[in-house]
């Protein structure tokens, strides 16, 4: 099982907490040192625990670290801050504080866009990225903004925000939404611990809705792929994913330059409703 830590940061005046979980279960500094460091980004709306099970299964072979990312979970929730050159720096800030010069790095769906922005700019760090079912690669025309207070109450990932009168409430929801299908372990723990009481007696997401809007804004204006990256680049493609069409894919296939494409399994969430497959595919390209 993964540890929970907490690097605080503090810049401009202001103080950031990112909370994270790693896995280490090296007891032996030499041994650790041995291992490749790897990062796992979760999508929006979700938190570190969505990698339990990919981190279990990876955590002999790699040292791992999993945030919640600002807005996330345990972590601070500004009012502001949310651009993706903001929380870059974060990541980087925990890359200095293990004393990593480079990184694999996992990231699922909004994420993976992000992922993308940071290999551009600072290609130095990223040793292999993996993109799991990327959301939005491009940029979004300022005259669909009016559409997203009808995202915001359709996307599963937003669905659970809430509010709820009760948790049971909550709960009821999930069970219906695809990344909770099946309702396995891992699934009731991962909705159980991004969730909280209010002050107001109701119940909702740990993720603020100043990250949401904020992030949805940065998402429609900033573009993920600019220009070519020449790091191994792995694809993950889920059978019911969002990247079903040859169309979506055209923008890795030209500036990603070492590209693999595999598809698994189960839709947007692989790694809660598909574990077994998705795992195997991303040791798989790691270890080649």
């Amino acid at each position: 099982m993964p540890e929970r830590h907490t690097l605080n940061l503090s810049k401009n005046g202001s103080n950031l907490q990112l909370s994270y979980l790693e896995w280490n279960l090296e007891s032996n500094l030499e041994s650790n040192q041995k291992k490749q460091p790897l990062i796992l980004l979760h999508g929006l709306a979700d938190h570190a625990l969505v990698w339990l099970n990919l981190g279990d299964y990876l955590a002999n072979k790699y040292h791992i670290i999993a945030p919640d990312l600002r807005g996330h979970g345990e972590s601070s929730k500004p009012k502001t801050g949310y651009t993706f050159a903001e929380i870059i720096e974060d990541l980087e800030a925990i890359m200095e504080e293990k004393k990593w010069d480079k990184v694999n790095v996992i990231a699922h769906s909004w994420s993976a866009k992000l992922l993308t922005i940071w290999a551009t700019k600072n290609p130095t760090k990223i040793e292999k990225m993996i993109l799991v079912d990327p959301f939005f690669i491009g940029t979004i025309s300022s005259i669909f903004k009016f559409t997203f207070p009808i995202l915001y109450k359709v996307l599963p990932f937003l669905k659970a925000m809430g509010p709820f009168s009760s948790y049971q409430e909550a709960e009821n929801l999930a069970k219906t939404l695809k990344q909770y299908r099946g309702w396995s372990d891992l699934q009731k723990q991962v909705f159980q611990t991004g969730i909280e009481e209010k002050n107001d007696g109701t119940w909702g997401s740990k993720f603020t809705t100043d990250a949401r809007d904020y992030i949805f804004d940065e998402v429609m204006k900033v573009p993920g792929l600019t220009k070519e990256i020449e790091i191994p680049a792995l694809f993950i493609k889920p059978e019911k994913g969002l990247n079903r069409t040859q169309w979506q894919l055209q923008p890795y296939y030209k500036y990603l330059t070492q590209l693999t494409i595999k598809e698994v399994p189960g839709n947007h969430w692989a790694h809660l409703v598909k574990p077994e497959e998705f795992n195997l595919a991303i040791a798989e390209f790691l270890q080649s």
